[in-house]
């Protein structure tokens, strides 16, 4: 064999387990054998001054654009008509069913993403073109190609244009921004973005993804139905989107919707609704289209998650670091199920960025059951104006510090709002599970027994609880009881109580499995805080100067001289068969909640997600198992019951 021929056939294997790792999420050899594999190509390619255009090596990016080229769609992009009610949706479907004389459907998610055109010829990706106007986009086939779940090679030889969405998934999303010195607003807009930024190294960077779900042309093949397209797609090596469902009628249709609107928050990817199309093709030649739209095709849209309204003021709120927040006093809004009064606004460069002012439209964006976003101005009006950043502390008057574009008040402990968010905080369920300690209550605390630290609560006697308003013998003697149970933490709820920024409670369990003690953790340095899993740069260089900060130790040795005990992990437990195994619970099981199966499970050295995924190693599904259930199927994740699972715990 020539090297040439050598070549060809690495380039083949290397991209056969691309698509396995990046589009099936199940890799066949590991990160060590790949990269073997990888850097043999690339020696290949400079002995041989060859590079393929199927090569792998090509997907890193290359030289910075002067700008996009304009390129006419060789077939024309139609839009979608919607429905955005179940009546409508039902007077569509009898349309159809009138107009044909009787046919089925398929039903598939509706990205919420960018628009995007594929080229191939020869079994080989020539070139990408975004949407545009539906006639005219741009070339941003450089771009593009750094997205590996674009095939830059496929099995079919002859022309074909395919069309789908350019998109950044959530977790990718999450994982970009717990490192970015500048965090994307979402990922919609972060994909965008990407794929129009001249230099395609920083287009891999936000390591996109491509669902593809339409063919707009291909040469010697004639499709009967959408079925047989998904199939086709599925055989070319183009990721899909893992939902392709065939219907009959439209109460069908409805309750397939239903269920994936339910889901629809807990998805990888952003969808806004669902996309309806009559399966077959000579039907749909027979009903034809609009100048704008296909009629045999509907989207049918989830309540919207985006809308304008008045941004009437900004008020600026106190965390328990003591970081000052802008927060968006908004005319009410009915958005995504939900009354939204207050959206966040971030910090003072992001106000600018936006170009938003007090008094002004804005557009307001409400997804994945997170707080409202103020995404930008939509209209400014006469009476608009200008946010003034603040230069004392709205809580306590103390002079602000500004580290960045972020603003603190440093008054650590003579700042209420402050005290108040770090003691309930403290109380909370998850961390030291003080019952009757709320917001209203640590603030009853810090008015009347001047409580300013969370070691002060250790000190508070049931005779003093009994003078305040609201304190009968019960509730006092209740919380006085609460606090002294508080005493014997796991090292995981104690390290969430502290507050430690950006330290959430799965973080909280890594840190705590991973060095076993308090002691081991204050000690350890900035590297070996980065290798714990999941955490990134920024949360370990906070979890570090937290450790080195004076008031912050001595605040920690009161609480240990008030006698509390903490928990430690045992590092030397035996090996279980789910010690460092990843365990997703989807469905209602018999006899175990969430909580306690999730416990369980760490108990056993194990670990839960929220999403399957390649690094899944157990599905334990219950009673109403949704898509989770379904990937998990398809990924060939091994699923198990609750007796399995108990099973393994014994």
């Amino acid at each position: 064999m020539d090297k040439l021929e050598e070549m060809k056939k690495l380039i083949q294997e290397i991209n056969k387990h691309n698509y396995n790792y990046y589009v099936l999420d199940n890799p066949t050899i590991s990160d060590a054998e790949y990269d073997k594999l990888y850097y043999r190509l690339v020696d290949m390619e400079k002995d041989l001054d060859i590079v393929l255009p199927s090569s792998p090596t090509q997907r890193v990016g290359g030289e910075i654009l002067d700008g996009f080229q304009k390129r006419k769609h060789e077939v024309q992009l139609y839009s979608l008509n919607k429905v955005r009610d179940f009546d409508d949706l039902k007077n569509w479907v009898k349309d159809m069913q009138d107009l044909s004389g009787g046919t089925n459907f398929v039903l598939e998610y509706k990205f919420d993403g960018l628009q995007m055109v594929l080229e191939y010829n020869n079994g080989h990706f020539v070139q990408a073109t975004t949407r545009g106007n539906g006639n005219i986009g741009e070339d941003v086939t450089m771009q593009v190609k750094t997205i590996k779940t674009v095939p830059l090679e496929i099995p079919f030889q002859d022309k074909l244009l395919v069309q789908g969405e350019v998109m950044m998934t959530n977790s990718n999303f999450e994982k970009y921004n717990k490192t970015a010195s500048e965090k994307l607003k979402n990922p919609r807009n972060a994909a965008a973005g990407a794929v129009r930024n001249l230099d395609p190294k920083e287009t891999a960077k936000r390591n996109l993804d491509y669902f593809c779900y339409s063919i707009l042309l291909c040469e010697g093949q004639n499709f009967k139905t959408q079925e047989d397209m998904h199939k086709f797609l599925v055989e070319n090596k183009f990721q899909t989107g893992q939902y392709f469902h065939t219907f009959e009628s439209a109460e069908e249709a409805i309750e397939l919707i239903k269920n994936v609107d339910k889901i629809k928050n807990k998805l990888d990817v952003l969808i806004d609704g669902m996309v309806l199309k009559v399966n077959r093709v000579d039907v749909r030649e027979k009903i034809g289209w609009t100048a704008k739209f296909p009629k045999w095709a509907m989207a049918f849209k989830f309540e919207a998650q985006e809308l304008s309204t008045i941004l009437k003021k900004v008020s600026w709120q106190v965390g328990r670091s003591g970081r000052i927040t802008p927060i968006a006093e908004l005319e009410p809004i009915e958005l995504a199920g939900a009354t939204v009064q207050r959206a966040t606004l971030n910090n003072i460069e992001d106000i600018r960025k936006k170009g938003v002012f007090e008094n002004s439209r804005v557009f307001v964006r409400r997804s994945n059951e997170v707080i409202p976003e103020v995404m930008g101005l939509a209209e400014k009006l006469p009476n608009s104006k200008e946010i003034l950043e603040p230069e004392s502390c709205p809580s306590c008057g103390h002079k602000l510090v500004k580290k960045g574009p972020l603003l603190f008040c440093t008054n650590h402990s003579g700042c209420k709002e402050q005290v108040v968010d770090r003691l309930s905080h403290y109380a909370s369920r998850n961390a030291m599970n003080i019952d009757g300690v709320s917001d209203k209550t640590a603030g009853l605390f810090y008015d009347e027994l001047g409580i300013r630290n969370l070691s002060d609560l250790y000190e508070i006697k049931e005779e003093t609880l009994l003078k305040l308003d609201k304190f009968k013998d019960k509730k006092a003697k209740n919380t006085i009881n609460s606090i002294k149970n508080s005493k014997n933490p796991e090292l995981s709820s104690f390290l969430f109580a502290l507050g430690i920024n950006e330290v959430g409670l799965k973080t909280a369990k890594d840190l705590a499995k991973t060095f076993g003690s308090l002691e081991k953790l204050k000690n350890a340095d900035i590297y070996e805080i980065s290798a714990v899993r999941d955490v990134g740069e920024v949360i370990a260089q906070n979890i570090f100067n937290f450790f080195r900060d004076k008031d912050n130790l001595q605040e920690i040795e009161k609480l240990l001289n008030h006698g509390i005990k903490i928990q430690e992990v045992n590092l030397n437990l035996k090996t279980t068969p789910l010690s460092d195994k990843t365990v997703v619970l989807t469905g209602t099981l018999p006899t175990l909640t969430r909580d306690e199966a999730t416990k369980l499970i760490e108990e056993a050295g194990g670990r839960t997600s929220s999403s399957v995924s390649k690094n899944t190693d157990y599905v334990l599904a219950g009673e109403q198992a949704g898509s989770k259930l379904d990937k998990a199927k398809m990924l060939g994740v091994k699923i198990i019951n609750e007796d399995d699972f108990k099973n393994l715990l014994n």
